[in-house]
């Protein structure tokens, strides 16, 4: 909890004014899906202002929100864990370690 005190977020009601509003204020954007294309967060190309884009678990991010974003990014699973079949965390977890790593970026 403590992480709302130092990061700051927003959450969008409207996401088509909101995405556009983002992208007209210089924010890049970053799109987080466990597809094995996508650029690991670690690597993600960011800016002085960034959003991150998260789905419903399980459906995640329909193609249209994928294709609006600046870049689709992932998580790097642990390849053991990837050969047992598990490609994806709860959005949750996936939102906590995603601005982990975003946060700590050199």
């Amino acid at each position: 909890m403590g992480a709302v005190f130092a990061i700051p977020y927003a959450r969008m009601t409207e996401w088509f004014e909101g995405l556009a509003e983002l992208k007209h204020n210089s924010f890049k954007v970053l799109a987080l899906t466990p597809d094995e294309n996508a650029t690991p967060i670690n690597r993600a190309s960011i800016g002085d202002k960034t959003a991150l884009l998260l789905g419903t678990e399980g459906d995640g991010l329909s193609a249209r929100w994928l294709h609006e974003a600046d870049e689709a990014v992932r998580i790097p699973m642990h390849p053991v864990a990837r050969d047992k079949g598990v490609d994806s965390l709860n959005v949750a977890a996936a939102a906590a370690i995603a601005c982990h790593l975003l946060a700590t970026r050199e």
